[in-house]
């Protein structure tokens, strides 16, 4: 008879994507590595902008489009809504990799596989932004 695994033993599984397995171990059922969500599709990259949803992050990424007439190129901005395993811990503002899976709910139909670091530019939150200053006596004077 061949011992069972308890469930803190249990290893992350292969999800078929060339990521790193988290660390952590979570319990969410949606989660790619440790529940039964598979994965499928498009794998993109982007910037988590807002985590403010329980387990789930805005991941936008922004793209060059050029405009012929005017021979140059204007921003455009995709945002993605991605569910956030319990796992990866990814704070606001790190760049994240996403992958395609079955709609789990009506606007979320991707969820973050890999933690890539921190982006290039920092996105501040409104409750982080650093208080408008009032002006002093001298220059209300002026």
């Amino acid at each position: 008879m061949t011992p069972t695994r308890s469930s803190a033993a249990r290893r992350a599984r292969d999800i078929g994507l060339d990521v790193r397995a988290p660390k952590a171990r979570c319990d969410d059922r949606h989660c790619p590595f440790h529940g039964r969500l598979s994965l499928r599709g498009q794998v993109l990259e982007g910037t988590v902008v807002s985590t403010s949803m329980q387990r789930t992050a805005v991941v936008e990424r922004t793209l060059l489009h050029f405009v012929p007439k005017f021979e140059r190129y204007e921003k455009r901005r995709r945002r993605y809504l991605a569910h956030s395993p319990a796992c990866l811990h990814v704070p606001l503002g790190h760049r994240v990799r996403i992958a395609e899976t079955r709609p789990l709910s009506k606007l979320v139909s991707f969820c973050i596989v890999e933690d890539l670091g921190e982006a290039a530019f920092r996105v501040d939150s409104e409750e982080a932004a650093p208080p408008i200053a009032a002006p002093s006596p001298k220059e209300e004077a002026a």
